[in-house]
């Protein structure tokens, strides 16, 4: 098993998000988790992910049988986790290809793996790059300064497919793609997809099921996941919305 949260509960400010929230998943699966605004969606991202904002007041979460929640969000990061944000950061004067050859150093260092010189990383980061068809000069801007929503989220998948985690959390990746980008970027997942590692994807919009075929839909509502099924869900939601679920 990959991942195991066990009645979880966390808060932000004293406000409780998640409440009692339980989640398994194992290696080779892709899961999808919705639900309504405000039902803590990406709350439960973060928390995997170990952003420091969110108070744990009960549960655990396990990933490969670790205790995440004694980490650091690094040590996370280096084991195998991985979130593409919602809403990625821009960082000025730091260039993407500059953060990008960091991040993949840092993870082959913390793995006692030879770092890649900047030649060396130039040639691995073009391979990648051109399967997401993004253009050279993109790795000598600021780091998502001035991206499109498009471009960040290109950016996103472009570190996932450095990196190579266990654990792909994407946290609305559909959100300012068009289709063809949606369509490509899925596609490029996929067929990097390790039989090792497992998906989350976290979304308001079916359309990008039918791109990424899940195996378990969860519905997710007030801070817990209340209903767990197949991909027939979507039809049900479609037709009655998230309150038949309750």
């Amino acid at each position: 098993m990959i991942l195991k949260i066990e009645n979880l509960e966390a808060s932000i400010e004293k406000k409780p998000i998640l409440k009692k929230l339980n989640l398994e998943i194992n290696e080779n699966e892709i899961h999808v988790i919705m639900g309504p605004n405000g039902s803590g969606k990406s709350t439960l991202s973060k928390i995997i992910a170990g952003h420091p904002a969110y108070e744990i007041t009960n549960g655990n979460i396990f990933f490969e049988n670790k205790d995440l929640l004694n980490f650091s969000p690094e040590f996370r990061s280096h084991e195998g986790l991985f979130l593409a944000f919602q809403y990625p950061l821009e960082i000025a004067g730091v260039t993407n290809y500059d953060f990008l050859r960091l991040a993949y150093n840092q993870k082959r260092k913390y793995l006692g793996k030879i770092e890649l010189t900047p030649i060396e990383f130039m040639g691995l980061v073009n391979e990648k790059s051109k399967e997401l068809k993004i253009p050279n000069e993109f790795l000598n801007r600021d780091l998502n300064q001035g991206f499109s929503g498009g471009e960040k989220k290109r950016n996103e998948i472009l570190q996932m497919l450095l990196l190579e985690p266990k654990l792909i959390i994407l946290d609305e990746l559909d959100s300012g793609l068009d289709i063809d980008a949606m369509k490509l970027i899925c596609e490029v997942i996929l067929k990097n997809f390790s039989k090792k590692s497992s998906l989350i994807i976290i979304t308001h919009y079916p359309r990008i099921l039918s791109y990424l075929k899940p195996n378990f839909v969860h519905i997710m509502i007030d801070g817990k996941i209340i209903k767990t099924g197949q991909i027939d869900f979507i039809d049900q939601l479609e037709k009655k919305g998230y309150q038949s679920f309750l």
